[in-house]
């Protein structure tokens, strides 16, 4: 879209849930619309208040601005990095693009994978902001903006900082977890389109569900998925009690199976649809797929509830770990060459990570890196070889800020670690591009720049909102229903679903053997 004054032009992919009310203040202002959408909402705040349009922003965002005036282009993406931004300076050329394979397909740009990119795959399971796969494309990172302008990128710039809001508050009124979240479903039912939601028997997507079956408009749409594999239980199936929860509500409920045979069908797609390596995102692939075989175009989804109200094992385990073994930690270097000595025979029994205890056991950071790797740095040397491996590990050292978060409870370092890290790098990443392989559009009311601010200081403080909270977002009788079921969500059997295709690495530990796939994947691409 480009507006006549001054020379402005947009590009931009997203949705802005104020808008409404950005638009009634620019109209006060003189401004006047030839258009209702939101893009031309960021064109004319941009006009008008320049990068710090950006506060003023809610909702999820990429866009790329060609100031007229001033003769730049000045680039954005949301606090949290719901939808992605790649940008590449290769040949002395700007490009961006809203997928970071399309860079390279668009020719121009080297198509080397990036040594760091590589090695944090296989310690993560997904390529850590701001690295991708390839070495001369880089993402923008979440919360910042770039300004481009007379042949020169400039470094980008924060504008949104979660870490200045996992403060403890001092003083002053405590929203409830229930007010806060019912507000945020509000602004993402705003829509031209119908909106669903995905739903398992989950908490989060529960809460989702009874706060927005109350606000909107219509009968909503619902969407349960199984995956079925070899190992069948009731602990993979949901099915039923989110059918019950969705009847409660009045909603028009669908439930899909999904079981190895589709993965064996669909796996060149989704190796295909995927931006870059990374071992999640075949469950939201599967669900979006069913989603637009019923015609629903955007949907709801619970992710980020664990992040920020406790629901993830690490939250009890990492500070359990580190209690009982910061002492060591002046030790940590002697502790290595422990490791050394009992990794190949613990390997043999158990999870390799056993062995590196007293190596990453000691601190908060340390601990989550254990707790979450798929692999752990000194295990690279047998994937990659020694040298690659040496390599790739200094790579991704110097081109990452430091992963420890600042001081604050141990609880709410594992929430910012769980936020920036896992959510951001891998969550987020994986719904956009298996959501809109299938042309769904996810929101996520837990995702949110205002959600954060205001449960940031309640999750520093020394009674953090736990699950629990989310008893006021429901009636009682599903209240009982959902607390009495164990922890599950959309999961995948993935390692029934490669031993079903005779893949050699299906008895890998984990997700180690769809990694190392999805690696060589990548590798002959």
């Amino acid at each position: 879209m480009q507006l006549a004054e001054g020379g402005h032009c947009i590009t931009f992919n997203g949705e802005i849930y104020n808008y409404r009310e950005l638009r009634a203040e620019l109209e006060e202002k003189g401004e006047v619309f030839f258009s209702g959408s939101d893009t031309e909402v960021l064109l004319r705040l941009y006009r008008l208040h320049g990068k710090d349009m950006l506060s003023r922003l809610r909702g999820m965002y990429a866009f790329a601005i060609w100031d007229g005036e001033r003769r730049g282009i000045f680039a954005a993406r949301d606090p949290l990095g719901i939808k992605p931004f790649y940008y590449s300076t290769s040949g002395d050329m700007f490009r961006f693009a809203s997928q970071a394979r399309a860079l390279v397909g668009g020719g121009g740009v080297s198509t080397a994978v990036r040594p760091g990119a590589q090695a944090g795959f296989l310690i993560w399971g997904s390529v850590p902001e701001p690295l991708t796969w390839w070495a001369d494309v880089l993402a923008l990172p979440a919360g910042h903006w770039l300004w481009v302008a007379d042949g020169v990128c400039g470094r980008p710039q924060r504008h949104f900082d979660i870490e200045t809001h996992f403060l403890p508050a001092h003083g002053g009124p405590v929203a409830s977890v229930n007010d806060i979240l019912a507000e945020s479903v509000e602004r993402h039912l705003v829509a031209d389109v119908p909106v669903g939601i995905f739903l398992s028997s989950g908490l989060d997507s529960v809460a989702l569900a009874s706060l927005s079956s109350a606000q909107a408009v219509g009968r909503m749409r619902s969407l349960t998925v199984a995956f079925e594999g070899r190992t069948k239980g009731a602990h993979l199936d949901e099915t039923e009690p989110a059918a019950r929860i969705a009847r409660r509500l009045g909603m028009q409920h669908t439930t899909v199976r999904f079981e190895a045979g589709d993965f064996a069908a669909h796996r060149a797609q989704i190796l295909d649809a995927m931006d870059q390596p990374t071992i999640d995102g075949t469950n939201v692939y599967f669900v979006s797929m069913a989603a637009s075989r019923i015609g629903l175009k955007v949907a709801l989804s619970g992710v980020g509830g664990d992040e920020l109200l406790g629901g993830y094992p690490s939250f009890s385990q990492i500070p359990e770990m580190v209690r009982r073994l910061g002492w060591l930690r002046p030790w940590r270097g002697a502790s290595r060459y422990l490791r050394i000595a009992v990794a190949p025979a613990v390997s043999q029994v158990t999870s390799p990570k056993y062995a590196s205890l007293l190596e990453y056991g000691t601190d908060i950071a340390d601990a989550y890196l254990l707790r979450r790797s798929l692999f752990l740095p000194w295990e690279l040397d047998r994937v990659l070889g020694r040298e690659r491996a040496a390599f790739a590990l200094d790579d991704l050292e110097h081109d990452l800020a430091p992963a420890s978060p600042p001081p604050t409870s141990a609880h709410a370092m594992v929430s910012l670690l769980e936020t920036r890290q896992y959510m951001t790098n891998q969550l987020l990443r994986d719904t956009d591009w298996a959501g809109m392989r299938h042309g769904v559009e996810v929101r996520l009311p837990f995702v949110d720049s205002t959600v954060i601010s205001k449960l940031g200081p309640q999750i520093a403080s020394e009674t953090p909102p736990r699950k629990a909270a989310l008893e006021a977002c429901m009636d009682s009788e599903t209240w009982r229903e959902i607390r009495a079921l164990p922890k599950r969500g959309f999961e995948v059997p993935m390692s029934d679903w490669l031993r079903s295709s005779n893949s050699p690495r299906a008895r890998m530990r984990g997700m180690r053997g769809w990694a190392l796939e999805v690696m060589d994947h990548f590798l002959a691409a």
